[in-house]
């Protein structure tokens, strides 16, 4: 089994901003070897290679061969990939998302990666994007009761899981607010009645915590969908609450000192046999060098320093990596 010493923790890629091949002037191998020695030097092995940085599924043969040779130059492996706000059931853009997701698991696959993560959270909204914190301002919801949309949401994904199980990865839904993953039933129902072990939950519970309104508790959250949990993304917020006066704020912070217990966070993973990829992310400030902080409270800390008794995961765990031709 993994302990402190061996578990695989990632660096989200979100705080190396857009280095997209496809904008303006880019020089993309350039720019990735820099960002990848830049996290390199912070200390990480391993990188989540989240798609606000590149768009992986829009790569070409070429560009992925170049990115493979930067991870390699900067002496860091890609242990997973977030493809986010890709939404399969968006009524404009669902069958492009869906293909995009599909060229994802062949780059991922390629990269070496051994789990893509996904989700139904959609573009942000203008009234988002013009917030300090983008979660203080609605956004999309996916509609409530809608049968037709989520049985487009189940077949998409189990769809989505044969392909990435046929190249060697696991498929893993993050939960995300106000979608068919915003909560912990519906993030479990959708996951049961894909019905596929190599589809999994990252119980990303960040994105709940946050929101300035009353939300589950962190703990209930955890307990239902840990035993589905086969990748976790993981950050932590302070927040307040004053129920008699209807307020409640969030604000990032180090994962030791926000409202999640991720001692105690781990120790219900660890019941519930999850072994999978941490990745760790953080908004705002200097979020490499928060992700870092965070990887050493989880290694020196928190996780287990040697063996210890597993329980019983409903999903597959650290599925087998290969590469497929490009």
């Amino acid at each position: 089994m993994l302990t402190a010493d061996t578990w695989p923790i990632a660096a989200a890629m979100l705080p190396q901003g857009n280095a997209d091949p496809l904008g303006p002037g880019s020089a993309p191998s350039e720019r990735w070897l820099a960002d990848l020695t830049e996290v390199a030097g912070a200390g990480f092995d391993l990188v989540d290679l989240t798609d606000s940085w590149i768009h992986y599924g829009d790569l070409t043969a070429r560009q992925l061969e170049d990115l493979k040779s930067a991870l390699t130059q900067a002496g860091v492996g890609a242990a997973s990939m977030s493809a986010i706000r890709q939404s399969i059931i968006d009524e404009e853009r669902g069958e492009q998302h869906l293909a995009y997701l599909h060229r994802c698991i062949d780059a991922a696959a390629f990269l070496g990666a051994g789990v893509l993560s996904v989700g139904l959270h959609r573009a942000l909204t203008p009234e988002q994007s013009a917030q300090l914190w983008f979660w203080t301002a609605p956004g999309h919801r996916d509609p409530d009761g809608d049968v037709d949309a989520w049985a487009r949401a189940v077949h998409g994904f189990r769809e989505l899981g044969a392909h990435a199980s046929d190249v060697g990865l696991l498929l893993s839904l993050e939960m995300y607010e106000d979608t068919y993953l915003g909560t912990a039933a519906s993030a479990v129902r959708l996951v049961e009645e894909i019905g596929d072990d190599a589809v999994g939950l990252n119980p990303d519970i960040g994105n709940l915590v946050r929101l300035a309104r009353p939300v589950e508790g962190w703990r209930e959250l955890l307990e239902a969908t840990l035993p589905y949990a086969n990748f976790w993304h993981v950050k932590n917020y302070a927040r307040y609450e004053d129920a008699a006066a209807g307020l409640a704020w969030a604000v990032p912070t180090y994962l030791e000192a926000g409202v999640i217990d991720y001692r105690t966070a781990i120790k219900i993973a660890l019941a519930n046999g999850f072994q999978g990829v941490i990745c760790t992310e953080h908004y705002g400030g200097d979020g490499l060098s928060m992700s870092a902080a965070n990887r050493d409270y989880l290694r020196q800390r928190v996780l287990p320093r040697g063996p210890v008794s597993l329980g019983e995961s409903r999903v597959r765990q650290a599925g087998p990596r290969r590469e497929i031709s490009s």
